[in-house]
């Protein structure tokens, strides 16, 4: 679920679990009527809702309250003040893949669910990259995988059309087999059609191409490489050149302008994790049903963008119901009703052979077969990049900003210069 956040795309779960034992944080939460009472803090939407009256049916001597944001950044910020203090985190946390790194820093404040989950719930029912990224060097499991956000690339057809390019799904392969031909393609269709870019964020495609990499903003061993990973720059220069030919919109996702230019069609392609497509329906609007597709051809194979976990922070008051509640709202079954709620995309291998995922299709897009489609594209992701401390505030906070400066006139090179140095900060 990311966003970056979206949907997940992702929310943030925390579960303020009161339970009839004493865990690490103290003794548990009742309700006036002797109820265990589990808060849950989510931001965007996890599709839970109904989840959670289930589980209290089933579960009568528990009582679930539910808090949610809008976005994720406060609830992560609230979360790592929250550990720092050492008090004030409720039993079960969900995290933000771009978040996880932190958490893993911080890995002697969480459970290992391996020991307080319940028996049974092992790694294997994850997709292998989604559980090791959760997966300290000891073998201690922190997180429980809740959604992925595997990519794929949407496209206006009508647009495309009338800038004379394939405007077919199956024709359309060859537009997006690589990066560079996608930037050519762009190049065609900015000279055909003014007033429309090719696509709306430099940040989001740069975030897309950054996300396939074998070795991100840090190594393995947490050490910033963005200076040294040739890899990072290629992309910079890519998207920027890019840029400077007219092919973005230059809007900041998940903004007001960046809402409308969905439904005005100020812009011809989108990169499409999974969770995107709820977004693009609800702001495109009923209007433009049909002329947004979407491929499962993608520049330079596959890749994952968004996903979150529910952790168990040692603060908790009731650990093993803590980790009950969330081993069972990320089970099969449930990942499949979330995503039939809210389009969060499921990481069990189990749930991603279901049929109710295989046969969805998704008539706004024409009719396409999406679960098909984007379970195929989970194949294609090998291994989960490794995201190491500051990764999310540097993805955020500082290319997210440099590129959106040269959007607004700054040379790249000045830009580039500006996001070493903050990238170098943002990792003290």
């Amino acid at each position: 679920m990311r966003p970056r956040h979206w949907a997940r795309v992702v929310v943030c779960v925390v579960v303020s679990t009161v339970a009839a034992s004493c865990g690490a944080g103290g003794a548990a939460n009742r309700t006036a009527d002797g109820r265990t009472e589990l808060t849950v803090a989510t931001f965007n939407e996890f599709g839970y809702e109904e989840l959670f009256k289930d589980y209290e049916a089933a579960h009568p001597d528990i009582k679930i309250t539910q808090r949610k944001t809008g976005q994720g950044a406060p609830h992560h910020q609230n979360l790592f003040t929250k550990l720092g203090a050492g008090s004030g985190l409720a039993d079960v946390e969900a995290v933000e893949e771009g978040y996880l790194s932190q958490v893993m820093a911080r890995s002697d404040q969480f459970n290992d669910l391996m020991e307080i989950g319940p028996k049974g719930v092992t790694p294997d029912r994850w997709l292998k990259w989604k559980a090791d990224a959760a997966t300290t060097r000891d073998k201690r499991l922190i997180g429980y995988g809740t959604d992925i956000g595997p990519l794929a690339m949407c496209y206006r057809k009508d647009l495309f059309a009338e800038a004379g390019l394939p405007s077919e799904p199956e024709e359309v392969g060859r537009l997006f087999a690589t990066w560079d031909s996608y930037f050519a393609a762009g190049d065609k269709f900015v000279a055909a059609i003014s007033g429309v870019a090719w696509f709306d964020s430099a940040a989001q495609i740069f975030n897309a191409m950054h996300n396939q990499h074998d070795v991100g903003y840090f190594d393995s061993s947490d050490n910033l490489v963005v200076e040294s990973n040739p890899d990072i720059r290629a992309d910079w220069n890519a998207v920027t050149n890019a840029v400077a030919k007219g092919q973005s919109a230059k809007l900041t996702a998940f903004s007001t302008e960046w809402n409308t230019g969905f439904k005005l069609g100020r812009f011809a392609t989108k990169t499409c994790p999974s969770w995107m497509l709820g977004v693009i329906e609800t702001q495109a609007g009923p209007e433009n049903a049909g002329k947004w597709a979407v491929t499962d051809a993608f520049p330079d194979g596959g890749g994952n963008w968004g996903g979150s976990y529910l952790t168990v922070p040692k603060q908790s008051r009731s650990p093993k119901e803590a980790a009950a509640l969330a081993a069972w709202l990320t089970a099969p079954e449930q990942q499949i009703r979330a995503f039939q709620a809210r389009g969060t995309f499921p990481s069990q291998v189990e749930a991603l052979e279901n049929r109710a995922l295989v046969e969805h299709v998704n008539d706004y897009f024409g009719n396409v077969r999406a679960g098909a489609l984007y379970a195929a594209q989970v194949q294609k992701v090998k291994a989960a990049q490794h995201k190491g401390p500051a990764d999310g505030q540097i993805q955020e906070n500082v290319f997210g900003p440099a590129l959106q400066s040269v959007e607004q006139g700054k040379r790249a090179d000045d830009a580039w210069r500006t996001a070493l140095q903050e990238a170098k900060k943002a990792a003290k």
